[in-house]
């Protein structure tokens, strides 16, 4: 089924959203056409969580060099540009400094639309998933904190470690965008934690996300699991935590001597090894590793140590 919803949402590209809310009329699609041609465009989609009500950081969209300054010199201050469409871990997007360095990163994101996003002061990353299922039923999975390194998810780790009630606010913003939209399935909900303590939405993915692979052995039903269930309107699992479990990515730089040395992690007490076979390239994520501990700290240290008994 996630592989399914890929799909789908590459046929949307090429046969339009119109034809496939055709089809949706005699095949049910999880989640709908509709769920995906919002999200799938960053200008359409903050635009609709603008008109809901859900916290951003400033931004505008720009269609050319010229409008990227203008939107630049109005945010303020630094700003990044995103292509409007596609790109994935940092690919799509450019700094931009100041407004002069605007045809820079038009040209970097090949001259394609923009939205251009003035960069916040962060204390934190954040992301939280929920399930819903086409009856109504919602589960809320715990926040996971996550740090980046070149733009590429690097280490995740559940729980967030969070203040009760900022938990909680980030859990009902993500319940509150599954309801809005008319989620069926599951989605990740990216947020951006200020140094002052706001909470704003980062972006949207209505799929499993690299972030909650961790549910596997942290929470009492995974991610998978929980999209087939809600995909198909079955009682949604229990999202209670279990135990802390920390994530850490494997990109294919890790294959630039030959096949790294698998035997050094597989014996590591609370380590897992997860490859996706994919063709290791740079930059690529071709697997990750989970750890497991007593305490968030803990875990961190124990997958940090796997990943770098591994050379990387």
């Amino acid at each position: 089924l996630a592989v399914q919803v890929d799909v789908v949402t590459l046929e949307i590209e090429k046969i339009g959203a119109a034809a496939a809310h055709a089809v949706q009329e005699r095949v049910p699609m999880r989640p709908a056409p509709s769920v995906l041609t919002t999200i799938q465009d960053r200008a359409v989609q903050r635009t609709w969580l603008a008109e809901h009500g859900f916290p951003q950081g400033p931004w505008r969209r720009a269609d050319g060099a010229d409008e990227i300054r203008t939107a630049a010199e109005e945010l303020g201050g630094r700003c990044r540009v995103k292509a409007a469409r596609g790109g994935y871990d940092g690919r799509g997007q450019a700094p931009l400094p100041t407004p002069a360095d605007a045809a820079d990163a038009f040209a970097a994101l090949g001259g394609a639309p923009a939205v251009v996003e003035k960069e916040l002061d962060l204390a934190a990353e954040l992301s939280v998933m929920v399930a819903r299922r086409p009856s109504g039923g919602t589960a809320v999975f715990p926040a996971a904190r996550n740090i980046h390194t070149d733009s590429i998810l690097d280490i995740s780790h559940m729980p967030a470690e969070l203040p009760s009630q900022l938990e909680a606010r980030a859990r009902d913003i993500a319940d509150e965008i599954a309801d809005a939209i008319g989620l069926e399935g599951v989605l990740a909900v990216e947020l951006f934690l200020t140094r002052n303590g706001d909470l704003f939405v980062n972006e949207l993915a209505p799929r499993p996300h690299n972030t909650f692979h961790a549910t596997e052995l942290a929470c009492e039903t995974c991610q998978f699991e929980q999209l087939v269930r809600a995909a198909c309107d079955l009682p949604l699992g229990s999202t209670r935590l279990v135990q802390p479990v920390a994530l850490a990515n494997l990109l294919g730089d890790l294959w630039d001597g030959g096949p790294p040395p698998w035997e050094r992690v597989l014996d590591m007490e609370g380590v897992h090894l997860y490859l996706y076979d994919k063709k290791p390239r740079p930059k690529r994520k071709v697997g990750h590793l989970l750890a497991t501990g007593a305490t968030v700290a803990e875990a961190v240290a124990r997958v940090r140590a796997a990943r770098d008994a591994l050379g990387c």
